[in-house]
């Protein structure tokens, strides 16, 4: 039997398990099961690996898309550029690390967008994640600013500073943070709604609501929005 699974914390919103074990069965791919690691410290890798010695490989999710890396015996190409993993191939003892966040986030941009370089974009949160999808938005010549709460580095800007910037520059507002996760559906980024225009995009990578506070707030601006479901897939 061999053993796939997803590795992070929490995990009640997860579907990757119901994803996968319906394409196993879908795609008769037998004697193969998908499993919920939840790691709240990502210093207990090795001990999870040692009890399910079946394990083939592992999806990676927040927080440990960074912290994973120190475990990995290898990266891809695109995994070291990105500085984050999503996926874990375990072979012969051997951990090897991948990023497939930035092909999905960049398939899924071309169909909300028929012009994605067209205009800058906002990226909200710093993780794993915003790795992934700014590494896609330089690919793509796109202009960005990463937005934290606690701005430090260059290309950062606090959340009260997009008030600032010119609406009709910045089409594309991207989340990344787990803010309106499932079960914490009322939490959601503080973004100056009042400022969006119905020529934004708004981009929630969260697909746990369908329609987080974020989505449902920028679609009341009469933006177009879409979650991370087609990302995830």
């Amino acid at each position: 039997m061999r053993l796939f699974g997803l590795l992070g914390y929490p995990l009640g919103h997860s579907f990757s398990q119901k994803y996968f074990t319906e394409k196993f069965a879908r795609e008769g791919i037998a004697d193969t099961r998908y499993e919920l690691f939840p790691l709240p410290e990502i210093s207990s890798l090795p001990d999870l690996l040692q009890q399910y010695p079946a394990l083939c490989g592992l999806n990676v999710t927040i927080p440990h898309k960074e912290a994973v890396l120190p475990y990995l015996h290898e990266l891809d190409d695109t995994a070291r550029a990105v500085g984050a993993v999503n996926c874990i191939r375990i072979r012969n003892g051997r951990l090897s690390g991948f990023n497939t966040d930035v092909a999905g986030f960049e398939q899924s941009l071309h169909t909300l967008s028929s012009n994605p370089s067209a205009g800058k974009a906002l990226i909200l949160g710093t993780g794993g994640a915003a790795k992934a999808v700014a590494w896609v938005l330089g690919k793509m010549a796109v202009p960005f600013l990463l937005v934290t709460r606690n701005p430090g580095r260059e290309h950062q800007i606090g959340y009260e500073a997009i008030a600032d910037l010119r609406a009709d520059e910045y089409r594309f507002i991207i989340n990344t943070t787990p803010l309106g996760t499932y079960p914490d559906t009322d939490a959601c980024p503080p973004l100056p709604f009042d400022w969006l225009r119905p020529e934004h995009l708004v981009y929630d990578l969260v697909y746990n609501p369908p329609e987080t506070l974020l989505l449902r707030r920028a679609a009341e601006r009469g933006c177009t929005v879409k979650n991370g479901l087609e990302m995830l897939h």
